[in-house]
């Protein structure tokens, strides 16, 4: 695909930010024979990419604001763009060793999601979109998948942890899809099952008590891959209400349908 001017600068940000979390991530092996080694290893692999994509972002659209997982709110002097940053989306993975990570961007211009990619630099897998001219992933146009009974769908979801709000409904969610589905799975990372189903690899995904930075980019891919997307009350404020559920059209409405009829 040609990619646009804001696309170039977007994927070089990520390629520089991401070559750094690949040597950091080869050296995690030798830190698990302690539990603050790892961790603390990790997130300091994390603010040097944060600080990386912003020092690469601000050079060239100055005045941009950002939202980061890291910093939080940076305002810009440009109140019309702001840059939503993960710049380690999948840290427990990474802190596992297990290669499924890697940089979130997404851009918001006046409020809406236009253009967002992905890379891990592990696997050198790079996603990328603009509103309107669809999804790629290394060059290879992407499609949600064609399935259309739940019967025949695998699903993605978040796994309830310690610590997840309401973990008791959370669980209920999870046996209502689960017995009109394929099966479930669970990459460890948002923004990664998101991508799947845009890759026609998972036919649906749903969670929440999301963060702004585990649906921005993601929700864009889906649509661009012809998929549907909304929260979980129906409506389109995916961010707001820190929720998500999409498929392509037919897949997204029963796994909306099996995922409201649980509600207790």
């Amino acid at each position: 695909m040609a990619r646009s001017a804001l696309l170039n600068v977007m994927v070089s940000a990520v390629t520089k930010a991401g070559r750094p979390l690949a040597r950091d991530f080869g050296e995690i092996e030798n830190l698990q024979v302690s539990m603050r080694g790892p961790a603390d290893f990790v997130s300091a692999a994390d603010r040097k990419a944060g600080q990386a994509l912003i020092a690469e972002l601000t050079k060239a659209r100055p005045g941009y604001g950002f939202l980061t997982k890291d910093r939080g709110e940076l305002p810009g002097t440009d109140e019309t763009h702001r840059w939503i940053v993960d710049p380690l989306a999948g840290s427990t993975n990474f802190l596992h060793g297990i290669p499924v990570f890697g940089i979130s961007l997404a851009l918001e211009r006046e409020g809406q999601i236009v253009a967002a990619v992905l890379f891990n630099p592990v696997t050198n897998d790079l996603y990328v979109t603009e509103r309107g001219t669809g999804v790629f992933l290394n060059e290879r146009r992407l499609r949600v998948a064609g399935r259309a009974a739940l019967a025949d769908a695998v699903i993605g979801t978040g796994i309830p942890h310690l610590g997840t709000p309401d973990h008791a409904g959370a669980v209920r969610k999870m046996q209502a899809v689960m017995i009109e589905t394929a099966g479930l799975r669970a990459s460890g990372a948002p923004i990664f099952d998101l991508a799947s189903v845009a890759a026609g690899r998972l036919d649906g995904f749903w969670q929440e008590n999301l963060r702004p930075w585990d649906i921005a980019a993601g929700w864009l891919f889906v649509r661009e891959a012809g998929g549907y997307v909304s929260d979980l009350w129906g409506g389109e404020r995916m961010i707001e209400t820190k929720s998500i559920c999409c498929g392509n059209e037919q897949i997204q409405r029963k796994l909306f349908a099996a995922l409201t009829g649980s509600r207790g």
